[in-house]
């Protein structure tokens, strides 16, 4: 079997898992989101925005942390190219995905994110991702830039792979993830 084809299998499981997740489960998993970012920013005085996501289908919804930091959202561009804008609340619009995102002319630089929450369908041991196949996190990696800037994975305990998912020559480890059971990172 190819890496796609096991990478198509790993996601069809891990997404009928996580179709499982009870909506208790998410919301502690949101409440350890937050637990976490406020011990840093506790001790950083210097906020800056915290990149989240568009919560799809099943997936933690962080949008809450707006209430008190300063949240940016992706933008899905042409040839993978992904962006973080700030996001003031305000209307948004889709993205070449679909997924709403706010408007191109409010970029951020690496140097304005603190941290990168992203959605994962499973993560293993060693902190590889199972992502929905697109590559837009880890092309934005790709630059030393923004691999430097926490990105933490965010799914429920059951998604936890026990077994080390297929990896491919691009895939970026993690910097960590959070679950409703624990905050490693």
């Amino acid at each position: 079997m190819i890496i796609s084809e096991r990478k198509n299998f790993e996601r069809k499981f891990f997404k009928n898992l996580r179709n499982k997740t009870t909506s208790i489960d998410k919301k502690n998993v949101e409440i350890n989101v937050k637990r976490y970012v406020d011990s840093i920013f506790s001790k950083d005085l210097k906020k800056k925005y915290i990149g989240i996501y568009w919560p799809l289908e099943n997936e933690v919804d962080l949008r809450s942390l707006g209430d008190q930091y300063l949240l940016a959202l992706p933008r899905c561009e042409k040839y993978k190219k992904l962006s973080f804008c700030l996001w003031d609340k305000k209307q948004l619009s889709k993205d070449s995905h679909g997924i709403l995102a706010p408007d191109s002319s409010n970029k951020l630089s690496y140097e304005e994110i603190s941290m990168i929450f992203i959605p994962c369908l499973s993560v293993d041991k060693n902190l590889i991702r199972l992502g929905y196949g697109g590559g837009y996190f880890d092309k934005l990696r790709e630059d030393k830039n923004w691999r430097a800037i926490p990105c933490i994975g965010i799914l429920t305990s059951n998604c936890v792979s026990h077994k080390l998912l297929t990896r491919a020559d691009w895939d970026i480890p993690l910097s960590g993830f959070i679950t409703e059971k624990e905050i490693l990172v």
